[in-house]
C-alpha cells in the first residue's frame, strides 16, 4: 500500500469515526482497550499501515461494511509515471558479443525464471539496471547509455505501483 494510500484509508477512517460521534480515546474505550487510541490515531494519519485483517475488524467495530473504509477513486492522488526500463531482444541478439554476453545470461535467467521465452522484450527494475551496471564496473548511467548505444534500451511509462513480474 502506497503512503498516499494509507493516507487515503485514514481520512475515511476518521470520517466514519466522527460520524458515529467517536474521539479517539472513545474508540479505545468503546472497544475495552482493543482498539488503542495511538494505533486508530496512526492509521488516520497515515502514519502506519493497517492491515486488511485489521480493516476488516475495525469495520466490524465500527459496523460498516469494509468498502466503507476504503477511499473511491476521485479520493486518491493521481498515480506518478514513471519510465519503465524496457529492453529490446532482438536488439540485444545483435549487440557486441564480448561485452554483451553477461547482458544475455542474466536475461537468459530472467526468463526461465519467469517461464518467458516468446517475448521480443523484457522489462526491468531500476535495481536490476542498478546490479548490472555494477556487474559492469560503471555507474547505472554509463550502463544505460551502453544499453542505448547498443540499440537495447527502450523506455515506456508505467504506473507508479506497477512492477513487472518475478
Amino acid at each position: 500500500m502506497s503512503r498516499e494510500y494509507a493516507k487515503a484509508v485514514g481520512a475515511r477512517l476518521r470520517a466514519i469515526r466522527i460520524q458515529q460521534g467517536l474521539s479517539l480515546q472513545g474508540v479505545e474505550q468503546k472497544s475495552r482497550g482493543r482498539w488503542k487510541t495511538a494505533a486508530v490515531g496512526s492509521y488516520e494519519r497515515g502514519d502506519r499501515m493497517i492491515s486488511v485483517h485489521q480493516l476488516s475488524e475495525l469495520a466490524g467495530f465500527y459496523g460498516v461494511p469494509v468498502s466503507a473504509l476504503l477511499p473511491s477513486e476521485d479520493q486518491l492522488p493521481p498515480r506518478e509515471r514513471r519510465p519503465r526500463t524496457v529492453l529490446n531482444l532482438e536488439k540485444l541478439s545483435e549487440a557486441p558479443p564480448d561485452s554483451s554476453a553477461l547482458v544475455r545470461r542474466w536475461v537468459a535467467q530472467i526468463q526461465r525464471q519467469r517461464d518467458d521465452y516468446a517475448g521480443r522484450v523484457l522489462s526491468i527494475r531500476d535495481g536490476d539496471v542498478r546490479a548490472l551496471a555494477l556487474l559492469h564496473d560503471t555507474t547505472p548511467q554509463e550502463f544505460a547509455e551502453r544499453l542505448r548505444n547498443w540499440g537495447v534500451l527502450e523506455t515506456s511509462f508505467a504506473e507508479e505501483s506497477e512492477e513487472p513480474p518475478e
